[in-house]
């Protein structure tokens, strides 16, 4: 088969094809690392910046379990243990989980829905560019001793000046505020391209159900990070310039923080879980054979947890000191959450029990996230009782279950959706042995690791404590954790191999090596760089399964400008066509001033000044018409 560039010059599809190229390719070479927008770009680059801080975060994990395995050791001292054991924490839950996710979500929402770019690419570029920026600022911390030392909860007063007189907490404060950015970017991205650039016949109870769960996803980070880039600054401002909102003796209170802290922080426990479900869903009914059973089940219960998971907040707080009366409707609410997770696991068990699964990697993954999630879910409700928590709430118990519910909800899906998009990535297909191996490492390794703790909670283990003493009964179980921590590292190494190897001598996979359902496996893999030559025409919820060469095809988008097709909102019918700009440096320098503003602001507030100026005048420089920008932006849809 004859590719664009060798086909002959008369043939008018390879000539559109050669156009196509052109106009949506990356610029190559170093600077031009610095201009591409292009929505498979920039999802790729989230993922791997993602994996290389959950590397630092795993590294960081196994050196405080070997400072743990015995009573009395020194391996690490008490300073550096906080810094290890904040920076995990921040890592894992502003520099790993939620890019990750979002970097998925780039990558694949487009593809899935058939469109051939995110809405808005060029501030899709800018938001990863903040994200980079402020991760690699804040482990700079390290190299000069300034890396955050006060928990990646940063509760007041610890976080306070009088008890945290250097730029750690500073460190914190700002570059949390500054990261966000990033997500709330990504967000109202994800929502704009879901709602308006679907394909034409894809209404919104045809959507896949990863699409559905991104589109929750985007909306709860839409509606919770304010609240920790709020709380974030207000401690700046504490720190820097000597306000009073999280003061004792103030009108708001170190309690101030927790609330507005948790109003974000729990429903980030489900940002990070949703899209995993939808992951999940994708790939039961791959593997199942069959279409999902209870789709609208499934979205109704993506939704719930969406709505419930902003009342959920202070369950983390039943230890302050609040009205018993109040912290009975979040008890509730706490046990009314894990109805709309069993509803979808059941969905998925019926699914699977009247299909022909066939038992591949990725599916094995989803297992094990069958397993160690419900146990997550039992301890879940366990701590969402009010006098049973007071008992375990500063205890290795809370450990457990926080992780069984994070890393058996998320990361072990995340691993299942990578080993199942791989050769969507890449076009080449990850050993099999290798990963059935690393599935068996992981799961075991977690178990190990993580299911001591809960005894160790329970007999009365602190958490947030960088030594013990001997005779406390905690010596075993602890060196136990500390051995499946390096088995559980082991697993991930296995995976890390895995890639590389498959990266360079793995089998090719083809446009659909899974027989998946859903359109990212209607072209080809890797996808080329306009992702659809003509975007396809959906007649249901499953289209490769039930049209999977579709004669209908929208046509009428000109080659030699980036246009996609605009659908509406409810049904997607075609609407219109919008052009989209292209390659540019302005995102990354304005992602340059944005970092300096915020990190400066650590040092002088006057820096902020400094910052805000210079963004200013990029954002005018940006938004500055070219000739490709006096282009009408909208015009009437043709099609054949």
């Amino acid at each position: 088969m004859s590719s664009p560039e060798t086909a002959p010059l008369h043939d008018p599809a390879a000539e559109e094809e050669r156009q196509l190229v052109r106009t949506w390719r990356s610029p190559t070479g170093f600077p031009g690392w610095f201009l591409p927008v292009n929505q498979r770009e920039i999802g790729k680059r989230f993922i791997v910046t993602a994996f290389g801080f959950f590397i630092a975060a795993g590294i960081l994990a196994l050196l405080m379990r070997v400072q743990l395995a015995h009573p009395r050791l020194e391996f690490l001292s008490p300073d550096l243990y906080n810094q290890f054991f904040t920076m995990h924490g921040v890592t894992m839950m502003f520099l790993f989980a939620i890019p990750v996710m979002e970097g998925m979500a780039i990558y694949l929402a487009p593809l899935m829905i058939g469109t051939r770019d995110m809405a808005l690419p060029r501030l899709n570029a800018f938001g990863y560019y903040v994200f980079l920026l402020g991760g690699l600022l804040l482990y700079a911390g390290f190299a000069v001793g300034l890396a955050p030392d006060v928990g990646w909860f940063a509760y007041p007063p610890l976080a306070g000046a009088e008890y945290s007189p250097t730029l750690r907490a500073d460190f914190y404060a700002t570059l949390i505020a500054f990261i966000e950015v990033a997500a709330l970017v990504a967000a109202v991205e994800l929502v704009v391209t879901i709602f308006k650039q679907r394909a034409p016949g894809m209404s919104l109870n045809r959507m896949p159900l990863f699409v559905w769960a991104i589109l929750v996803t985007a909306f709860m980070i839409v509606f919770a990070m304010p609240a920790v880039m709020v709380a974030s600054m207000m401690l700046a401002l504490d720190r820097t310039v000597g306000t009073h909102f999280f003061a004792a003796s103030g009108a708001g209170g170190p309690v101030l923080w927790q609330h507005l802290f948790w109003f974000f922080g729990h429903p980030e426990v489900y940002i990070i879980f949703i899209p995993a479900l939808g992951m999940v869903s994708s790939i039961v009914g791959t593997f199942a054979r069959r279409p999902l059973f209870g789709y609208t089940a499934l979205v109704l219960s993506l939704i719930a947890t969406g709505f419930l998971g902003f009342g959920l907040w202070v369950h983390h707080m039943f230890t302050v000191g609040l009205p018993q009366l109040a912290m009975s409707f979040f008890t509730g609410a706490s046990l009314l959450i894990a109805i709309p997770s069993g509803v979808q696991i059941f969905c998925w068990i019926a699914t699977l029990w009247m299909g022909k699964p066939v038992i591949r990697t990725p599916l094995l993954f989803v297992l094990g996230f069958f397993f160690i999630f419900t146990l997550g879910g039992l301890t879940g409700v366990m701590v969402a009782s009010v006098p049973f928590d007071q008992q375990a709430h500063d205890t290795f118990f809370l450990v457990a279950h926080f992780h069984y519910v994070l890393i058996g909800g998320s990361v072990f899906p995340l691993m299942g959706g990578l080993y199942f998009w791989w050769p969507k990535f890449t076009g080449r297909m990850m050993s099999e042995k290798m990963g059935v191996a690393s599935f068996a490492l992981l799961f075991i390794g977690f178990n190990v690791t993580f299911f001591p703790m809960h005894e160790l909670g329970l007999i009365g283990m602190p958490r947030r404590v960088y030594t013990y003493v001997e005779g406390m009964g905690w010596d075993n179980l602890n060196f136990i954790a500390t051995v499946g921590a390096a088995v559980l590292t082991l697993g991930f190494a296995v995976t890390l191999i895995n890639a590389i190897w498959s990266w360079f001598r793995g089998r090719e996979a083809g446009p659909n090596p899974w027989n998946g359902d859903s359109l990212e496996w209607a072209t080809a893999s890797p996808p080329p760089v306009y992702n659809f030559r003509h975007p396809p025409v959906v007649r249901g919820r499953w289209p490769m399964w039930e049209n999977p060469q579709p004669e209908d095809r929208v046509t009428g988008l000109r080659p030699d400008r980036r246009e996609v097709l605009i659908t509406t909102v409810l049904d997607a019918r075609p609407q219109g066509i919008a052009v989209l700009p292209g390659p540019s440096i302005w995102p990354f320098l304005l992602a340059l001033a944005v970092c300096v503003a915020f990190g400066g602001f650590m040092i002088h507030p006057a820096f902020f000044l400094v910052g805000f100026f210079a963004a200013f005048a990029i954002v005018v420089a940006w938004h500055w018409p070219g000739e490709e920008e006096r282009l009408p932006p909208w015009k009437e849809r043709t099609r054949e």
